[in-house]
């Protein structure tokens, strides 16, 4: 599952919320022990801003799928700031693409 941001923001947008919900819906229906959130940024800011923003936006999606029902100790956070991009850019760019948090239900 891909859950996207706008810029400069950790909070959730109504479709990430929707997004996040049908992966709480997967994970308490199947078979599924841990749940790991990987944040990721676009290469606009710092890196050391970016690594920060990847982890709450990590912790906003961790947040989430807690309040929709999956217990805390399944799931892992992890933040990558602007290291795995998801498309090549140059530094600095603003690319949509890279604002996210993949949810991968294990």
């Amino acid at each position: 599952f891909l859950v996207f941001f706008d810029f400069n923001q950790s909070n959730l947008t109504p479709e990430a919320t929707r997004i996040i919900g049908q992966a709480a819906t997967t994970a308490r229906q199947g078979n599924v022990t841990r749940i790991t959130a990987t944040g990721h940024t676009d290469t606009s800011g710092s890196p050391q801003y970016n690594q920060r923003l990847s982890e709450a936006r990590a912790a906003a999606v961790r947040a989430e799928l807690v309040r929709q029902g999956v217990p805390a100790n399944q799931i892992v956070t992890v933040g990558r700031g602007e290291s795995e991009l998801r498309v090549r850019t140059a530094d600095g760019v603003r690319e949509p693409q890279h604002r996210r948090v993949e949810i991968v239900l294990q």
